[in-house]
C-alpha cells in the first residue's frame, strides 16, 4: 500500500501552512515541515501550536537559516528527510514540497500512479551536456568555491569568482561521479531515500563537492539518485508541474489557470500566487476529493511559453479578469454615492452597511488606504485600480460572493462617473447635495494641501474652489443619467427617503430611517 510522506519546506505563512500539512494529512499521508529558521519566533510558535498531537505531522526542531541557493536548503531537506524514516515507518514515497505548492490531483490518483510505476520521480539531465541551464552560470556552479550567497553579497558573490578565475582555482570533481541537474522538486521511494543518506554518510567528499556548490538542490539529488539507482527505475521529470517566465523566475498561476493544471501530467503545481484566492479554494479540496476522471491538458510548459508570448499581444492562457467582456455581469447592481463631502459620503455608506448588510467599499478609486483583499496585485496603486476598474469591481462580486455592492466616487472623477453609469448591468447613482460653506471651502483646501494657512492664500482659492465643485455638480446634472437621485441637505425627510428608497430598492421605512441617520451632515 502506498503511504507518501510529504517534505514540507516553508518560510512564511504560518497559518496557511497548518491548513497545508493537515489537509495532506488527512489521506492518511504524513508530513515533515521544515520551516525557516529565518522566521519568526511567533510564527514558529503560531505552526508548533497548530500542528500539535497530530500523528500524521512533524516538525523539525533544529531548523536550518535557508538561503535561496545555498546547501542551507539541501540541509534542511536531510534533516526533514532524516526525520520522516524515524517517525514514519510505512511511508513508501517521500515527496518534497513547498509552502506555495498545491495538489492539482486527488489523493487516490496520486498513490494509484506512484503504486502501478515502481520508480523515482526525480528530473535527472547531464550537468555538462543536457542543456537545462538556459541562461546564467554553469559549470562554475560546481568547479568554483562559494561561500557567499548572489542574492544578500552580490558584489563579494562575483568578486570572488572573479578572482578564482584569476588564479587559475578550480574544483577537482570526484572521478566516479557525474553530475546531474533538473528541478528540485521530486518523490522518492523509501530505499533510494535510505540509500543517497547512506551515500552521503560514506563519502564526505561528495557532500562537500555539494556543500560548497551554487544552487546544490538543483544538482546534489539528481546525481546520487542517478548514480545509485538503476536508469530504468528513474523517471526524469518531476512529478511536480512548474514552468518559467522569460525572465527566468518561476511562473506564479493565477484563477484563469485552474483547467490548464488539472490538465497536467503531475500530481501538485508550483507556485501558486497568494492573491490566487479563487484558484486556491478550488484546488484546496481537491486531494481528499477521491476524484479520478482527470481531463488530458497536453505540456503545460509549451503551452505556457506560447500562450505568454502571444500575451504580448493580448492573448493568455484565458482572458484576464479585465479582459472579458465590457460588463460587471448580469443581474449584478452596482450603487455609487458621489458628493463632494467625502466624510459624508462614508458616513451614509456605513449607515447603509449598517441597516442592509449590503457590501460598501470607501473611495476605492480615489484613496490608496482603502481595504480590499488581497486581489493578486490588483488592488495596488490608484492607478492600477483605474486602469482595470470594471476588473476590479468584477472581482469584488466575486470574491465576496454577491451581485449588490455600493461604492462612493468623488465627483471630480468624470470619466470614472461616465464609464461605470454606462455599463450594461443596473448602476443607479446617488448625488449628495450638501452645504459648501466658507468654513468647509477652507479645511477641504488646507487638508487637499491646496493651501496653507495663511488668510490671504485661502482668500485667494476660495472663488476658484467653489467654482469648480459647481462645475462638476452642473456637469454631473447635464450628463442625465438614467437612475440619477438626490439626497439633500437642504430637502425634507420625505424628499431624502423618496429618493433613498429609489437608489435602494428599500421599502420606506427603512429609506427614511436610513435618512435620518444621526449627524449625517455634519462636519
Amino acid at each position: 500500500m502506498t503511504r507518501i510522506a510529504f517534505i514540507l519546506l516553508c518560510h512564511k505563512d504560518p497559518g496557511a501552512v497548518i491548513r497545508q500539512a493537515r489537509g495532506l494529512a488527512a489521506s492518511g499521508d504524513a508530513v515533515v515541515v521544515h520551516m525557516d529558521a529565518r522566521a519568526s519566533r511567533a510564527d514558529w510558535l503560531r505552526l508548533r501550536g497548530g500542528l500539535a498531537g497530530h500523528p500524521g505531522i512533524a516538525l523539525v526542531e533544529r531548523r536550518q537559516r535557508c538561503g535561496w541557493g545555498e546547501w542551507s536548503l539541501v540541509a534542511a531537506t536531510i534533516s526533514a528527510l532524516r526525520l520522516a524514516l524515524a517517525r514514519f515507518g510505512a511511508a513508501t514515497h517521500f515527496y518534497l514540497l513547498s509552502g506555495d505548492c498545491m495538489a492539482i490531483k486527488s489523493a487516490v490518483h496520486a498513490h494509484e500512479k506512484l503504486a502501478a510505476d515502481p520508480a523515482d520521480w526525480i528530473e535527472s539531465v547531464d550537468f555538462f551536456d543536457g542543456g537545462w541551464i538556459k541562461t546564467g552560470m554553469h559549470e562554475e556552479r560546481l568547479t568554483r568555491w562559494h561561500f557567499l550567497n548572489e542574492r544578500d553579497r552580490k558584489w563579494l558573490f562575483y568578486a570572488s569568482l572573479a578572482v578564482q578565475r584569476r588564479l587559475g582555482i578550480t574544483r577537482a570533481l570526484p572521478a566516479d561521479i557525474r553530475p546531474m541537474i533538473g528541478s528540485q522538486w521530486w518523490c522518492l521511494r523509501r530505499a533510494t531515500v535510505e540509500a543517497v543518506l547512506a551515500f552521503l554518510d560514506a563519502r564526505p567528499d561528495v557532500c562537500r563537492l555539494f556543500r560548497w556548490s551554487w544552487i546544490p538542490d538543483e544538482t546534489m539529488f539528481q546525481t546520487l539518485v542517478r548514480h545509485l539507482v538503476p536508469r530504468e527505475e528513474i523517471r526524469s521529470r518531476s512529478p511536480t508541474f512548474l514552468t518559467f517566465t522569460d525572465y527566468g523566475m518561476p511562473a506564479s498561476f493565477h484563477n484563469d489557470h485552474y483547467d490548464l493544471l488539472l490538465g497536467q501530467d503531475a500530481l501538485f503545481a508550483r507556485k501558486i500566487s497568494p492573491g490566487a484566492a479563487r484558484l486556491r479554494e478550488r484546488l484546496r479540496d481537491l486531494w481528499a476529493s477521491g476524484r479520478r476522471d482527470f481531463p488530458a491538458g497536453g505540456d503545460g510548459r509549451r503551452l505556457h511559453g506560447f500562450l505568454t508570448g502571444r500575451g504580448r499581444v493580448g492573448l493568455r492562457f484565458a482572458p484576464r479578469a479585465w479582459d472579458v467582456g465590457g460588463s460587471l455581469g448580469a443581474g449584478r447592481v452596482l450603487l455609487v454615492v458621489i458628493g463632494h463631502k467625502r466624510h459624508v459620503a462614508k458616513r451614509l455608506v456605513g449607515a447603509i452597511k449598517h441597516h442592509t448588510g449590503m457590501l460598501g467599499i470607501d473611495y476605492l478609486f480615489d484613496e490608496e488606504e482603502t481595504a480590499l483583499p488581497p486581489m493578486g496585485g490588483l488592488e495596488h496603486g490608484l492607478d492600477k485600480r483605474s486602469r482595470h476598474r470594471r476588473a476590479m469591481l468584477r472581482l469584488l462580486y466575486e470574491m465576496h460572493g454577491v451581485d449588490r455592492m455600493i461604492i462612493c466616487i468623488d465627483p471630480a472623477r468624470t470619466d470614472l462617473i461616465r464609464d461605470v453609469m454606462g455599463d450594461r448591468a443596473e448602476v443607479r447613482l446617488l448625488e449628495i447635495d450638501a452645504r459648501l460653506d466658507d468654513a468647509y471651502l477652507r479645511e477641504h483646501a488646507i487638508r487637499s494641501e491646496l493651501a496653507g494657512r495663511s488668510e490671504s492664500g485661502l482668500d485667494l482659492l476660495m472663488p476658484a474652489l467653489r467654482q469648480q465643485m459647481q462645475a462638476e455638480t452642473r456637469a454631473l446634472r447635464e450628463a442625465r443619467f438614467v437612475n440619477h437621485y438626490t439626497l439633500a441637505q437642504e430637502a425634507s425627510a420625505e424628499e431624502n427617503g423618496r429618493a433613498l428608497r429609489g437608489f435602494l430598492g428599500v421599502d420606506p421605512e427603512l429609506a427614511r430611517d436610513i435618512g435620518e441617520t444621526p449627524h449625517l451632515f455634519d462636519d
